[in-house]
């Protein structure tokens, strides 16, 4: 049984609030593993160590955070944004590592719901007669993790699905044109989204209308550029694109045969094949394939059949919505194709998570509701 605690005040929140901001650091580059940050004060109170998950996923925060404490760790407080896990893996599990050095209070923010700890890592903190205070900032925390949570329930990485249009809703005019609809600052927060997930998805026409490299052209983050996903059922990819290259993911329907796919495979492209589904490949079967692939958070920046599938089949969990103050009318491209929605009760509901003015742009962040 848990012992009582003392309830978390302004001090436990604010170190708390530190250890997420060390967390957010290494979103996009930990998977397949969680980014965690971590706090340690001193017996007096003095902040005496940080540290976050490093790329790969090694070495874990409280690692870190551990280091540079150094002895005075003994006796203080350790602030960890997810449980500390249980479980031997390359490393000694991250809650015996706090025990071992001699902390006497850890405040963590949300459970962690891998089988392997599952309350496992608190239960061994409390064995070594550690005070462990729960659940502080846990909304903010559990959106923080909400990549890793969902490959860890569900099988599949966290979608958030990015669209840029028009105060009507348009992504391209009539011929097609849509460079660009945003201004520069809200296409930087968009790098800074793509540094902030594992991969980013487009379709095959993306690719043919643009040759895009899909990379982050923030100054400095150029090395947090995720995994570039190319959707393409009929292989219409050539091989003279930027992106056919080593590190890109193809994902193609599965009766292509080894002949058909041997020139991606070739240039170096590691190719995942997956069923057909209602008007293209399988969505569902796509997000499970890179799940098992390790991926926690999925950018997808595709077109409106890409985006339609996606919210038809409640697959994007999170919206990235810029609008632009134009208006292109009917006859412009639309970012969603027609559902078929004839009564508001079965339209796909989204909760405004924040909002934010982007130059004369605007973005909006939403979390689809049951997400």
């Amino acid at each position: 049984m848990a012992k009582p605690t003392k309830p978390a005040g302004d001090l436990d929140r604010g170190h708390m609030a530190a250890a997420l901001g060390l967390a957010r650091r290494g979103l996009g580059r930990t998977w397949p593993n969680p980014s965690v940050g971590c706090v340690i004060l001193d017996a007096a109170g003095e902040v005496v160590g940080r540290g976050f998950t490093r790329p790969t996923g090694r070495p874990h925060a409280e690692t870190e955070a551990l280091k540079e404490a150094g002895d005075r760790a003994r006796g203080g407080t350790a602030y960890v944004s997810l449980e500390p896990c249980a479980h031997h893996g390359e490393t000694p599990p991250c809650a015996e590592a706090l025990a071992k050095a001699g902390i006497a209070r850890c405040v963590v923010a949300v459970g962690d719901p891998d089988p392997r700890v599952a309350g496992g890592g608190i239960a061994i903190l409390e064995r070594a007669g550690i005070e462990v205070v729960r659940d502080v900032l846990r909304d903010d925390a559990a959106e923080l993790n909400a990549g890793f949570f969902r490959r860890v329930i569900a099988g599949r990485p966290l979608v958030t699905l990015k669209l840029a249009t028009t105060l009507d809703g348009k992504i391209a005019t009539l011929s097609g044109e849509s460079k660009w609809i945003t201004g520069p600052q809200a296409r930087a927060i968009g790098h800074q989204l793509r540094a902030s997930h594992d991969a980013i998805l487009v379709g095959s026409g993306t690719v043919l209308a643009d040759d895009p490299e899909l990379a982050c052209r923030l100054p400095g983050l150029g090395a947090r550029s995720p995994v570039p996903v190319i959707l393409d059922g009929r292989l219409r990819l050539p091989l003279s694109a930027r992106l056919a290259r080593p590190g890109t993911w193809l994902v193609t329907r599965a009766d292509h045969g080894p002949a058909t796919l041997a020139p991606y495979r070739q240039a170096g492209m590691e190719v995942i094949q997956v069923g057909d589904g209602e008007g293209g490949l399988d969505m569902a079967s796509l997000m499970l394939a890179l799940g098992r692939q390790g991926l926690t958070r999925l950018l997808v920046e595709g077109g409106a059949g890409v985006a339609t599938a996606l919210i038809r089949q409640d697959l994007a969990d999170r919206l990235a919505w810029f609008q632009a103050p134009l208006v292109l009318g009917n006859d412009g491209m639309a970012a969603i194709a027609g559902m078929a929605v004839s009564q508001l009760d079965r339209a796909h509901r989204f909760t405004l998570l924040s909002r934010q003015e982007a130059g004369e742009d605007s973005f909006a962040f939403y979390r689809r509701n049951g997400s």
